[in-house]
């Protein structure tokens, strides 16, 4: 009889019990025990037996279809398989190839009807068994960063990991660069690629020794280990090692990165000298403008460009462009007339507040309509569990449903806490005056004395959306904050939206209003 074997193990072979060299040589002893049998192939893979997508398996149904050999031994079962549904295919397929299915340790003749039951009931062992290693390991990491302990993975830029502790600890070479990635995208408004590029031309490098690209600079600025937190399986666990970012730094890098998004007009002029750069829409066809220039014999004018007539020309969108030193200027001129409205500024609040309790209410119903819904899931639950144990329903159709309903409870669930979040969050402070007047103060002198760079800082913390329809009907639309801070970025505190009354008069063609950007803490 012709004999192949089959030898498999998971990941290296420092850590199995079991090494392929081990199992060949007792599958080689095995054969040579057996009267008539002669070893003519030998197949090995060493990838996870949860698929039947290995290499040498493939290789080995493929021989065994060519009838190349007459049995298939392996050293145990689960080296073959470690699901009830793989096994009955592979052997389902040997079957029709011909070919016989031993094990060597655990010997079964697949030939018989009691013998492949047998090797069936090995094959739910087995499952059950990864099932089990499974859940253990996964215990485990889950405890390993409950205390904070790095899982495994990438480490993050800036730190190194403690093979004592299993903690993360500061990398002193790698992170006061963490620091300036952030502060040139949230505080400076420079983009991904614009940073990467400034990192390469000072003689930065990656942890890895490579020069750095825009999705490494996103990498840093997407990860919460910057704020001493680990984590794993969809959960941040709070962790000893040292943050090397405050939360709001962190807060406003992410607010930015959601703003931008993966639309090019939101990210073209990041880095560039165009200080209302994501912030203008147009009305015809919904597309943000672009910084755009054209150079004469003498000078470069600059433009906003609707990226629709810029990319596909004035028959996809006819809007015209907007000279960019004008329209500047006029908003933040619209920006300090605005804040000398005080009756603007208290009917936007008193608005948000009437808005806010609304919300509130509404949150308060849906509370209650989701508390009734995890009862009656419960209570379904429960009553499946009973049914089951009463041998009115099976197994299956029992675990499919209560399964359902579990993940149901779990969605529930995840939206009552983030209800009961929102409603104990309060009511927004009032502004008050004293607030107001260095908010102008500052305004102004970043107006009339400060550099490009902060009047840019100032219009994109400021300036909620521009809207245009042409260059006689452009409408700003501003945030004020109201914690007290000097803004030079997007602050999360914002009164809400309101239009000026009948009878004031727009400045230009600029239409002044104020308007808060989605968030927790924001009066729309």
């Amino acid at each position: 009889m012709r004999i192949a074997t089959y030898t498999r193990i998971s990941t290296d072979e420092a850590h199995q019990p079991y090494s392929l060299e081990a199992q060949a040589t007792r599958l080689g002893s095995y054969v040579e025990s057996q009267e008539d049998w002669e070893l003519v192939r030998a197949f090995s893979d060493q990838a996870s037996g949860a698929t039947t997508e290995r290499p040498g398996l493939e290789r080995a149904l493929a021989e065994a279809r060519a009838r190349r050999y007459d049995l298939l031994l392996v050293y145990r079962v689960d080296r073959f398989a470690r699901s009830v549904r793989g096994l009955a295919t592979l052997l389902e397929q040997l079957d029709a190839s011909g070919v016989a299915f031993r094990s060597a340790t655990e010997p079964f003749d697949t030939a018989t009807p009691a013998g492949r039951m047998m090797v069936q009931m090995l094959g739910v062992f087995a499952e059950f068994e990864r099932a089990t290693i499974i859940d253990r390991v996964i215990a485990g990491m889950e405890r390993k960063a409950a205390r904070g302990e790095w899982c495994g993975g990438s480490r993050p830029y800036g730190y190194l990991v403690d093979p004592q502790s299993g903690h993360l600890v500061v990398n002193p070479d790698e992170a006061p660069l963490v620091a300036v990635i952030f502060d040139r995208y949230a505080r400076k408004r420079h983009g991904a690629k614009a940073i990467a590029t400034w990192l390469n031309a000072h003689g930065h490098r990656t942890k890895a020794g490579k020069p750095w690209n825009h999705m490494a600079v996103l990498t840093v600025l997407r990860n919460r280990a910057y704020l001493g937190e680990v984590y794993f399986r969809d959960t941040y666990h709070p962790a000893p090692h040292p943050p090397l970012i405050d939360a709001a730094t962190f807060d406003l890098a992410g607010q930015i990165l959601a703003l931008r998004g993966e639309d090019y007009s939101h990210r073209a002029s990041n880095s560039s000298d165009y200080q209302l750069a994501g912030l203008i829409t147009c009305t015809r066809c919904g597309k943000r403008y672009i910084g755009t220039a054209a150079n004469g014999n003498k000078y470069r004018y600059r433009y906003y460009t609707c990226f629709s007539r810029h990319r596909y020309g004035t028959d996809t969108c006819p809007a015209e462009r907007l000279p960019a030193d004008q329209l500047e200027s006029e908003v933040l001129g619209a920006l300090l007339r605005l804040l000398s409205r005080n009756d603007l500024l208290d009917a936007a609040l008193a608005a948000g507040l009437a808005r806010s309790g609304a919300k509130r209410r509404q949150h308060q119903d849906e509370l209650g309509v989701v508390d009734a819904e995890l009862t009656k899931a419960e209570e379904a639950i429960e009553r499946y569990f009973l049914a089951f144990e009463a041998g009115t329903l099976t197994e299956t159709t029992c675990g499919q449903r209560v399964e359902t309903l579990a993940a149901k409870i779990a969605t529930l669930q995840a939206r009552r806490v983030e209800l009961a979040s929102l409603l104990e969050e309060g009511q927004e402070p009032r502004i008050s005056e004293e607030h107001l007047h260095q908010l102008r103060r500052h305004v102004t002198d970043t107006i009339e004395h400060g550099e490009p760079e902060a009047q840019k800082g100032l219009l994109q913390a400021l300036v909620a959306r521009i809207e245009v329809e042409s260059r006689s009907a452009v409408r700003p639309y501003f945030r004020i904050p109201l914690d007290g801070t000097h803004p030079t970025a997007p602050n999360p505190s914002t009164i809400g939206k309101v239009r000026p009354p009948s009878g004031s008069a727009p400045p230009a063609g600029l239409e002044p209003a104020t308007h808060g950007l989605g968030n927790r803490r924001s009066i729309h």
